[in-house]
């Protein structure tokens, strides 16, 4: 039996899962009865927000010209922030269909993620999908995409996932066009992993991609990058039910079992060989996905469980547990002078920091108060060392700081021609060097710009959406770090620092964001009894102020008439106390205060 393995790559919303769907239905791999929408997207998240979070790996067959070809396909996300999803599937294909809607056209991530077939030499079969919208253009779709990505238009297969037209011409396609996987390099066993999840009862479920060798039951294995062994108990593959196998052959994809307590014991990358049969040399890997964005969760007290200590002890059970299926983010304990205990996590972007918000607030059952995200800084001191810090209270001395750099990134963004002046000035306002302009079609061009992360995790990619009434898409990489002129503001409340509200910016810009924040913290933070006064610094020197008013009881209510001692001597009473109270009071800070640091108004 020939084997085909491919993945289907695409931006978001132009119909991966779908088209997986069509595949498994032509291919009957299921049937109506035991098929519904979405077959791949697993998770409720997926499920609801109607986007792929996980790839996910599946084996079909189809006849072509009287062979019977095993085809083994992987469903990729389509959003930026799991670009790393993407890589790591299409390190173990040899091929990929990339899909393009017809009345959309070539986005940023169609173009970001052909790329990345390419740089894995992979075969790519485009495909102009949803053909049967009035609003579909495939000839002009098919002319962008040579246009952009230099594949031929009379190359592009048209088809309908929802309808299925055009699926089995795709299959035949997939067969006769793309190659064999490699022949073997070494008898000894090199399997790739390429993906692993965890499951209550067997422990890791490790996806392999077998190069060399065969993998079977019962087999004594070895991770070559951590030095670990273990048994295998289980083998197999979804097609897209679980089936289970006696061994994987060389250039198959499937699922394996070895009792993994641990996801800390699995490194998606490694190479699996044979303990008492060792392969010399490993497969290369990837590297392993760099968090970005970084923020701070707290419990929130008076959530169940009373008092802040079982709080945060159910926020680390539900943090630990997510971990274990989603290795992609980090975490560390973190304490802070307002909120007490809590976590310092870290993202891929900010579509994964919310994702990952919801799943502990879901799946683990606690309250969260979030803080405003940041990204990492590289700090270079007077000593000649340099320091890595994702939290501004971290940012040492400035006394003994020589430079501090900020990671940098290229974007690409695809829009309208009407919309470029706008664009341009949004970027420039962010920071935003211009680095060149690209043709796509008539009515659309690529701008390439080079900006602060800082200046785009927030609210570029909605104020792009919002310019571009949403025809506009981008796409960004991280490319360095570089020099900035960068200050430390801290806010104070009541004279005590907050080190969750502060934040790392330009000095150009320091004074006019925080006023902006000071504003927007009076209108969250309620009145006290005493007047309450909100402080930005940078080091010593105070920069922004406002006053959040005292909440004045009329203390004179009853005196009717009579001496106006009477009065003086209540409102003086009136005035003791506040005073003292100002001294001892602590004021409550909510969560909308800590968001309100992200909005940047323009």
């Amino acid at each position: 039996m020939k084997v085909r393995n491919f993945s289907i790559i695409a931006h978001i919303d132009h119909g991966k899962s779908t088209l997986a769907d069509r595949l498994l239905h032509a291919t009957k791999a299921v049937d109506q009865r035991t098929g519904r929408d979405q077959m791949l997207d697993s998770m409720d998240l997926e499920r609801e927000r109607g986007i792929t979070i996980k790839s996910s790996a599946v084996t079909v067959t189809h006849e072509f010209k009287g062979e019977t070809y095993q085809l083994n396909f992987i469903d990729t996300p389509g959003h930026v922030d799991f670009t790393y999803e993407v890589s790591r599937a299409l390190t173990a294909c040899e091929g990929a269909v990339l899909v393009v809607d017809s009345t959309q056209g070539v986005q940023a991530q169609t173009v970001a993620n052909a790329y990345l077939a390419v740089d894995n030499d992979l075969e790519l079969i485009p495909v102009v999908n949803k053909i049967d919208l009035p609003a579909a253009d495939p000839d002009g779709v098919a002319m962008e995409i040579e246009q952009v990505l230099g594949l031929p238009a009379e190359d592009a297969i048209y088809v309908s996932a929802k309808s299925g037209k055009g699926i089995p011409e795709l299959l035949d396609a997939i067969c006769d066009e793309f190659p064999d996987p490699p022949p073997a390099t070494t008898d000894k066993l090199r399997a790739l992993i390429f993906d692993s999840n965890y499951d209550d009862y067997r422990g890791v479920v490790v996806f392999v991609r077998v190069f060399d060798g065969e993998l079977k039951v019962g087999d004594k294995i070895r991770m070559m990058g951590t030095g670990r062994t273990f048994t295998v108990t289980e083998l197999g593959r979804y097609t897209p039910f679980p089936e289970k196998l006696k061994r994987i052959g060389q250039g198959e994809v499937g699922y394996m079992v070895a009792a993994i307590k641990t996801l800390g014991d699995v490194r998606v990358g490694d190479t699996v060989t044979l303990e008492h049969d060792a392969a010399r040399e490993a497969l290369p890997g990837y590297e392993e996905p760099k968090q970005m964005v970084f923020c701070d969760f707290y419990p929130a007290t008076g959530s169940e469980g009373g008092g802040k200590r079982s709080d945060f002890e159910s926020l680390r059970e539900a943090v630990e547990r997510l971990h274990i299926n989603d290795a992609s983010f980090t975490y560390e304990v973190q304490h802070s002078e307002a909120l007490g205990f809590g976590f310092r996590c870290g993202f891929l972007g900010l579509l994964h920091m919310d994702i990952v918000q919801e799943r502990l607030e879901r799946e683990g059952g606690v309250d969260i108060v979030q803080t405003a995200p940041t990204v990492s800084y590289m700090v270079d001191l007077n000593d000649g060392s340099t320091v890595e810090i994702h939290n501004p209270a971290d940012l040492p001395d400035m006394s003994k700081v020589q430079a501090i750099r900020e990671p940098m990134v290229k974007i690409e963004v695809i829009c309208p021609e009407e919309n470029i002046g706008d664009l341009m000035k949004l970027a420039e306002g962010r920071r935003g060097i211009f680095k060149g302009q690209r043709y796509v079609s008539d009515t659309r061009q690529i701008l390439d710009y080079e900006l602060p992360l800082a200046e785009i995790i927030y609210d570029f990619y909605d104020k792009l959406k919002s310019i571009t009434r949403g025809y506009g898409t981008m796409d960004y990489e991280i490319i360095g770090y570089e020099v900035e002129n960068l200050a430390r503001v801290e806010i104070l409340i009541n004279g005590a620092p907050v080190e969750a509200l502060s934040l790392i910016c330009h000095r150009s810009n320091a004074e006019y964001r925080s006023r902006l924040i000071l504003q927007k913290l009076r209108k969250q933070i309620d009145r006290h009894q005493f007047e309450i006064p909100l402080q930005a610094a940078i080091g010593g020197k105070i920069i922004a102020r406002e006053t959040i008013k005292a909440l004045r009881k009329n203390v004179t209510a009853k005196c009717y008439g009579g001496d106006v001692t009477r009065k003086r001597k209540l409102l003086e009473k009136q005035k003791e106390g506040k005073k003292r109270m100002k001294n001892v009071g602590s004021v409550n800070i909510p969560q909308e205060a800590f968001m309100a640091v992200l909005e940047q108004e323009d």
